[in-house]
């Protein structure tokens, strides 16, 4: 028997974050990679996993402490002789992202953070409610971070009239989601405890001259089941919500002839057969993206107040299909990254996304997202830009096409595209310019070395 330490992992780029909940106890059995502690900064909660299997001899931290990395979690008590030496720390699981949602295996107690729908139907509130008075407050200011803080104030919410559900009353996004939606249906006295426990329906009106979210008794009509939604889903649909109200997005539809592309990638796939390296379509994708993104840089850029930030790395983020949802691992540097690699760092990395292995720092830094529907089909979609890039790329199936040559009809693989834009950011004539640009690199590969 031997007693390890177990210290809080590399978490990313935050200093210092609050313990938000305590998943286990001294005595408790634990298995290696098993959640132990939730934190929270104002910008995306994780959980902290076990490094060891053992058992819980003596916690370090308790509600509401500040740690960082390397902080001492718990004592635990191993059978393994090798962990007599100092644990190797394990990567966080990342519960929620902000701007980018992020992939976490649901523990057996969900987080204070990530309030779950209730799965009784929803009770009707009194005909006789009076409209909501502004200005009011109901009571001290709960605590909130930044970010809700500003989403408040975008919102003209006052913050004192919002019931924080979360830790010590600290107000959620969905607290404020809540509260938006009950006043702007003038029901003001249920507003605060809708915002306890919103549903999934509650975050999808709040809109003025909107009709109240339809509450139905989906049981009166036949057989029904409730699951709840997964973490990913509920953070990344918070998320999308946003992004879609708060950004004008366009989207510009175009297609690349991927005819050559296409061979070629067959040709490399055959001659590194041995290499154990498979090169996929999406890897041209990101390096045309990168490509394509330093000849429009305000592609590259994210709005802040009245500036634009122009970013002069290139960092392409690529949306991963997981059993519990969608999740963004992000390409460092992809203008000085060839094929091979970005195919080998994206598999690893949909690999890690498909076990619940991410860590935060995997899905930041992104500037210009891909979502590929490639392998499923479909012609064109509408993908939400993923805040605060100002733009993101669709990719459906690639298809045989007759097209013309200047003497006959010939067979072309196609490949549509569909590019949202910020339109408070790009106009519609250099979204289309991006989008004739990037296909004529697919087209032709050999553009990129110009």
């Amino acid at each position: 028997m031997a007693l390890i330490e177990v210290k809080v992992p590399d978490i990313g780029d935050f200093k210092e974050v609050s313990v938000i909940e305590v998943l286990v106890k001294p005595g408790d059995t634990v298995k290696a990679e098993q959640s132990l502690i939730t934190v929270e900064s104002d910008k995306a909660s994780m959980e902290i996993p076990c490094s060891h299997a053992g058992v819980v001899k003596e916690l370090k931290v308790a509600l509401g402490d500040k740690v960082a990395e390397g902080s001492l979690v718990l004592m635990l008590e191993t059978a393994d002789a090798a962990g007599v030496a100092q644990a190797a720390p394990a990567a966080a699981e990342p519960v929620a992202s902000v701007p980018a949602p992020a992939a976490a295996p649901a523990p057996a107690a969900t987080p204070v953070a990530v309030s779950v729908a209730s799965s009784a139907p929803a009770v009707a509130a009194p005909a006789a409610l009076p409209a909501h008075q502004p200005g009011t407050p109901s009571g001290s200011l709960p605590h909130a971070s930044p970010s809700i803080r500003k989403a408040a104030r975008e919102l003209g919410v006052p913050l004192a009239e919002v019931k924080g559900s979360g830790f010590k009353g600290r107000i959620t996004l969905d607290d404020l989601q809540g509260f938006v939606q009950q006043v702007m249906a003038g029901d003001a006295q249920t507003a605060a405890q809708k915002a306890k426990a919103p549903t999934a329906a509650s975050v999808g009106g709040g809109l003025p001259g909107l009709l109240p979210w339809p509450q139905v008794d989906f049981a009166k009509y036949g057989p029904i089941e409730r699951k709840d939604l997964s973490r990913i889903k509920k953070i990344s649909g918070a998320n999308l919500h946003r992004n879609w109200v708060m950004i004008p997005h366009v989207t510009n539809h175009d297609d690349a002839d991927i005819t050559e592309l296409e061979a070629f990638r067959l040709q490399l796939n055959k001659e590194n057969e041995k290499a154990g390296v498979k090169v996929t379509m999406l890897a041209f994708l990101i390096k045309a993206a990168a490509v394509t993104l330093k000849k429009f840089p305000e592609f590259n850029a994210s709005l802040d107040g009245d500036q634009l930030v122009y970013k002069e790395y290139f960092h392409i983020g690529f949306a991963a299909d997981t059993p519990n949802g969608l999740v963004v691992p992000v390409i460092k540097d992809a203008d000085k990254k060839g094929i091979l690699q970005i195919s080998q760092e994206t598999a690893e990395l949909a690999k890690k996304a498909r076990e619940g292995k991410m860590s935060p720092a995997d899905m930041q830094g992104g500037c210009f997202s891909i979502s590929s529907l490639g392998g499923i089909g479909g012609k064109y979609f509408t993908p939400i830009i993923n805040a605060p890039e100002v733009a993101i790329l669709g990719v459906c199936k690639s298809s045989l096409e007759p097209k013309w040559n200047g003497q006959a009809f010939e067979p072309r693989l196609m490949l549509p595209l569909s590019l949202s834009y910020d339109h408070r950011v790009i106009d519609g004539a250099a979204a289309a310019r991006f989008n004739v640009y990037f296909a004529s690199l697919l087209a032709d590969f050999r553009r990129i070395v110009l």
